[in-house]
């Protein structure tokens, strides 16, 4: 299998559509790579493959090599930064138009899956995001049951579930959490999206959504809850158009005063960085997913 390389496995999963899984996805990928690992994207969403957009890669081809497919790059290796490499395999990469339908039955979507799974040649890399679509359905269980009978012994580390703090999210979540006990899928822990919302114009962080559904829920199921992700419309615009973020004085973020400071996305002639992940740090998500990271690494690394 083309995972021999890839030293953890991790899935992000939901039971509901909507959440957010696939931009809970691209910072956590970001944010692990800021920290320094070498990350790679497994995009198995065959019907709403979003990873190449959030990346603003659409337009890269995969590249065919003896043996398998070579993931997209999205940004190289910078040791002298502390930045790891960062690469990706979706679907999207081989449509011919972005808006073209994948209106394939059950056999089609588990034949992809397992060919992502087995043709991708990863490389040495130390985490692997799978970003999947939501529900319990075909993907899901051809996912579980290839990496549960090919992954090396401690290669899959679990799952994060994403859920949205409100009651109709959190009830189609919980029949995520019982697929993972049901197929033997450690869980890392619980991420709420959409946690309040942050507004551009003021320094106030409001819930739209009410909050703290996405805890409850944890507890309710005896797992880690690794914390609450509001919505930025700074992050929106970061992905959509690459324009580094600026907050007004003042702003916070779960509790936590967040001040922009453009110099770090600077390089060292004094121009702006051209890469995602290094704008990404004047993005008030990035405090966010910085302790999710932390906790995530270190409930994976000290997995038995």
């Amino acid at each position: 299998m083309s995972l021999d390389k890839v030293k953890h496995v991790v899935l992000v999963l939901s039971g509901k559509g909507g959440v957010g899984k696939s931009s809970i996805t691209t910072q956590l990928a970001l944010s692990l790579s800021l920290a320094g690992h070498s990350v790679g994207i497994l995009d198995i969403d065959l019907t709403g493959p979003s990873i190449p957009r959030l990346f603003g890669i659409e337009s890269a081809k995969v590249t065919q090599a003896p043996g398998g497919w070579i993931p997209v790059p999205v940004h190289a290796a910078n040791p002298a930064a502390g930045i790891g490499s960062l690469s990706c395999m979706s679907l999207g990469f081989l449509l011919r138009e972005r808006g073209d339908a994948v209106v394939w039955r059950g056999p089609k979507k588990t034949a992809m899956v397992r060919q992502f799974l087995s043709d991708v040649l990863w490389g040495e890399i130390e985490y692997l995001l799978i970003d999947t679509p939501p529900g319990t359905s075909d993907e899901h269980i051809s996912l579980a049951e290839t990496l549960l009978k090919n992954a090396l012994p401690g290669q899959v580390a679990g799952a994060v579930v994403v859920t949205t703090p409100q009651a109709v999210a959190t009830a189609d979540v919980k029949k995520e959490l019982n697929f993972c006990v049901k197929t033997g899928i450690n869980v890392i822990g619980v991420v709420e999206n959409m946690s309040g919302f942050i507004c551009p114009n003021c320094s106030e962080c409001t819930n739209l959504f009410s909050s703290g559904g996405g805890q409850v829920m944890a507890q309710e199921f005896k797992v880690n809850f690794l914390g609450s992700v509001p919505i930025d419309p700074q992050f929106v615009m970061l992905v959509e158009t690459g324009r580094t973020p600026v907050y007004p004085a003042g702003t916070e973020v779960n509790g936590e005063k967040f001040e922009t400071t453009p110099t770090r996305t600077s390089t060292s002639e004094g121009k702006e960085s051209s890469h995602l992940v290094e704008k990404y740090r004047d993005c008030s998500l990035s405090l966010v997913f910085r302790k999710i990271t932390d906790d995530v690494v270190t409930i994976v690394e000290n997995e038995p």
